[in-house]
C-alpha cells in the first residue's frame, strides 16, 4: 500500500533517529521524495511491458524467390515417387512439405541478404 510523502518522512525520520544518523526534517522530506518516484518509476515500466503490443512484420519477397519456390513447388511431382497430392505448401513462397511413402520431408526456400559494409 501506497503511503503519503509526509507519512514516509515521519517514518524515515524516525528511523534515522533511533539509529542515531544524523538527519533533518527536510533531508528525510527529500529521501521520501526519491523512495516514492523510484517505486512509481518501477510500476510504469512495470506496465509498459505488460501492454506492449507489437503489430506483425510485413516480410518483402523478391521476384527471384517467388519464381524459385513457383518453379520447385510445379516440378515437384515430376520427382521419381512424389504424388500431387502429397506436396502441401506449409508457408507462402518459404516452406513445401512432401510425403514419400511413410517418410516427410520440407523444403526452406531462404534468401540471404548482402553482408554489410
Amino acid at each position: 500500500m501506497a503511503k503519503s510523502l509526509n507519512a514516509l518522512a515521519t517514518q524515515i525520520y524516525n528511523e534515522c533517529l533511533a539509529d542515531g544518523e544524523p538527519v533533518t526534517e527536510e533531508g528525510a522530506l527529500e529521501m521520501a521524495r526519491m523512495e516514492l518516484n523510484v517505486k512509481t518509476a518501477e510500476i510504469v515500466d512495470a506496465g509498459k511491458e505488460k501492454g506492449k503490443v507489437r503489430k506483425p512484420k510485413t516480410v518483402k519477397v523478391s521476384d527471384e524467390k517467388k519464381m524459385l519456390f513457383d518453379s520447385i513447388f510445379t516440378n515437384l511431382d515430376r520427382c521419381e515417387g512424389i504424388e500431387p497430392e502429397s506436396i502441401t505448401v506449409l508457408t507462402e513462397n518459404k516452406l513445401i512439405e512432401v510425403k514419400i511413402g511413410d517418410k516427410t520431408f520440407k523444403i526452406n526456400i531462404s534468401e540471404t541478404r548482402k553482408p554489410k559494409k
